[in-house]
């Protein structure tokens, strides 16, 4: 007896120093959305091991790409976008929660962030149906702004319903839901620690096996190479970036970006160049850093200061960056004593 007490005193104390926890970090990731995802967590005695959480990860993945990829004609998006005006299609809840999400931003901005951009994305040649990069003429333009406005879409019951041939694109906030689901299954499966990350958006939650934070590197907004232009702890924040500098084209001199500005029709022009944002979850964050980024650097971070966003901004300057961020970033990611 005197000998098992003593095993058990030192298996108390090696748990109380933590040396008895066996945490180990495991990896994995894959292709999604057509882009990637990769998972980082804490692994303990309790929890999973990668090939049982990878499975749950990617079905996740699977129900995101079925039920609102923009990219397959048989989603559950592209099928109610191929419907005429004045058509209505039963949804799944999560297609109806993120519509609600976008009404709320399409609000917050006066309709600069819009959810039924499809259209103009395809007219300036950056949506899943374009057919040529270039500047469309006036005419196109107010014909596609006729099928472009979140006041044209309606929920009845569990069903999403169009007065007009709108075309619903939820690429500014799919990415950030799915990371909030897959950190929601993950906390289920009693994974305290993890980065979670879908096609650059992503939540960080708890620490490394070592205690050191999770670091999250904020990339320049630059097309020809990645510089890292600040790097970051995050602890239980969604972090999502957008930014005008991957996918643009110019012509006659100037610069097409393809982030569009609903009110306009058209791509942003200010030197806004990338917007970080840090909120509790990863879709709000997703989707409040593309409404920032339309905004731009005046509109945009009074926005952020009014309602308390945690946001980093990057702007032209000459032919190099300068960044801009307010309080509420700064406490978030300041380094913990």
């Amino acid at each position: 007896m005197v000998g098992l007490r003593h095993v058990v005193v030192l298996c108390l104390l090696a748990m109380l120093a933590g040396c008895g926890a066996s945490e180990t970090l495991e990896s994995f990731g894959g292709p999604t959305m057509g882009s990637t995802y990769s998972i980082k967590y804490v692994r303990t005695a309790e929890v999973p091991g990668p090939d049982e959480v990878q499975r749950q990860v990617e079905g996740i993945l699977a129900e995101v790409d079925r039920q609102m990829s923009t990219y397959r004609s048989d989603s559950d998006i592209e099928r109610f976008n191929d419907l005429p005006a004045n058509s209505c299609q039963p949804m799944p809840e999560p297609i109806l929660h993120l519509i609600r999400t976008g009404e709320q931003l399409s609000q917050a901005s006066d309709g600069a962030f819009d959810l039924t951009v499809e259209p103009l994305m395809n007219l300036w040649g950056f949506g899943p149906q374009a057919r040529e990069i270039k500047v469309p003429d006036a005419a196109a333009l107010t014909q596609v702004g006729l099928r472009v406005g979140h006041a044209h879409l309606h929920i009845d019951g569990q069903q999403l319903c169009k007065d007009a041939a709108v075309e619903v694109d939820f690429n500014s906030i799919a990415a950030g839901y799915a990371v909030d689901r897959i950190a929601a299954q993950l906390t289920q499966l009693g994974i305290r620690s993890y980065l979670a990350e879908a096609t650059g958006e992503l939540k960080a939650v708890g620490q490394k096996p070592d205690g050191t934070a999770w670091r999250i590197a904020l990339e320049e907004p630059r097309d020809d190479q990645q510089v890292a232009e600040r790097v970051i702890n995050v602890d239980g924040f969604g972090v999502s970036t957008s930014g005008d500098y991957r996918n643009y084209f110019q012509q006659d001199g100037r610069r097409y970006s393809h982030t569009l500005d609903a009110r306009t029709g058209a791509p942003i022009t200010h030197q806004l160049a990338s917007v970080t944002v840090l909120q509790p979850s990863a879709l709000m964050a997703d989707g409040l850093s593309t409404l920032l980024l339309i905004l731009g650097p005046e509109q945009g971070w009074a926005y952020a200061e009014k309602h308390q966003v945690a946001a980093f901004f990057v702007m032209r300057e000459g032919t190099g960056f300068v960044t801009r961020s307010n309080k509420a970033f700064e406490q978030l990611t300041a380094v913990k004593p």
